[in-house]
């Protein structure tokens, strides 16, 4: 299965699940709840206010990895991202900023994935949001205290 064939199909157009594909195609599913949708909310809103017209919030931004399509629930892409890439689904270079929410269902091993995947793929910082809202940032030098992008 592909990526289009998967935002096509209208069997999984209204399932309250995180849809990703992994490297054999296979659909992946991750249930998620109310606080999952606020913190999305919240940290996108968070990046936006910081980096102000100087890009793009994507929310559940799809990115083709080596893994398969993975799915940020938040994504920060700059003007000059947007300008090259446009809206392309999935993005087949990762954006600036990719956010993951953690849900009840992620393993630590899941998370730490997704971080590898998303800086192989371009991005500059990856931040892991924690159910509580902590959230961690990462960068091509491991994790780091704070945001260097928002500044």
């Amino acid at each position: 299965m592909n990526w289009t064939s998967v935002i096509n199909n209208p069997l999984l157009k209204e399932l309250p699940f995180k849809i990703e594909l992994d490297k054999w195609g296979k659909i992946l599913m991750t249930p998620v709840n109310n606080t999952h949708g606020n913190l999305q909310f919240e940290t996108g809103a968070k990046i936006r206010d910081a980096l102000q017209d100087r890009g793009k919030i994507i929310m559940e931004c799809s990115i083709q990895t080596s893994q398969g399509v993975k799915v940020a629930g938040v994504a920060w892409a700059s003007d000059a991202f947007i300008a090259e890439h446009g809206f392309a689904t999935p993005y087949l270079k990762a954006p600036e900023i990719c956010v993951e929410i953690v849900s009840p269902s992620n393993s630590k091993g899941e998370m730490d994935e997704k971080i590898e995947l998303y800086l192989a793929k371009g991005a500059q910082e990856v931040w892991i949001v924690t159910e509580n809202g902590m959230t961690h940032y990462h960068s091509h030098e491991g994790e780091i205290e704070h945001s260097r992008l928002l500044v």
